[in-house]
């Protein structure tokens, strides 16, 4: 029991004296951003794998992935999406990610139901907590600037 006790207090003091304060932090960017103590925020991780629907409609593809487009600028646009892409080809059959900056995901249902390519099963969905940067919000405004030919 001794040795718990001890073990227990060098943990406390490791921690009081490990962590110190950052000296650049900015107290209003961090509550702007949702930002926790180590600048971290919870999203809610999206990834999209080919669906069960396999048509080959080339019109009704291409009038599903313009609405798939649209959707992704209208989640930007509203500040929900913070990253998004393709990958690469896989034996998962996954095709790309969103990182949507909601706290549920009942929110991410609600955005992703807006999306034609996933209400016509072009594309199904995983979702996943993910952890991370809340730094990643400021992510597509500078993507902005740096983008000089617009899809």
């Amino acid at each position: 029991m001794k040795s718990v006790t001890s073990l227990l207090l060098l943990f406390a003091t490791i921690q009081l004296f490990g962590q110190s304060e950052n000296p650049d932090y900015d107290s209003g960017l961090a509550k702007k951003l949702g930002a926790d103590d180590y600048g971290m925020k919870m999203y809610v991780l999206v990834i999209l794998k080919t669906g069960s629907n396999n048509t080959t409609d080339n019109d009704k593809l291409q009038k599903l992935f313009a609405g798939h487009m649209e959707n992704i600028k209208d989640m930007a646009d509203l500040g929900k999406l913070v990253v998004a892409g393709p990958l690469g080809k896989n034996e998962q059959n996954y095709r790309g990610i969103f990182i949507l900056n909601v706290p549920s995901f009942e929110d991410a249902k609600k955005l992703l139901e807006m999306d034609p390519a996933v209400k016509e099963n072009i594309f199904d969905v995983e979702m996943f907590k993910w952890y991370g940067s809340a730094a990643l919000s400021e992510y597509l405004p500078v993507h902005k600037k740096i983008t000089k030919t617009e899809p």
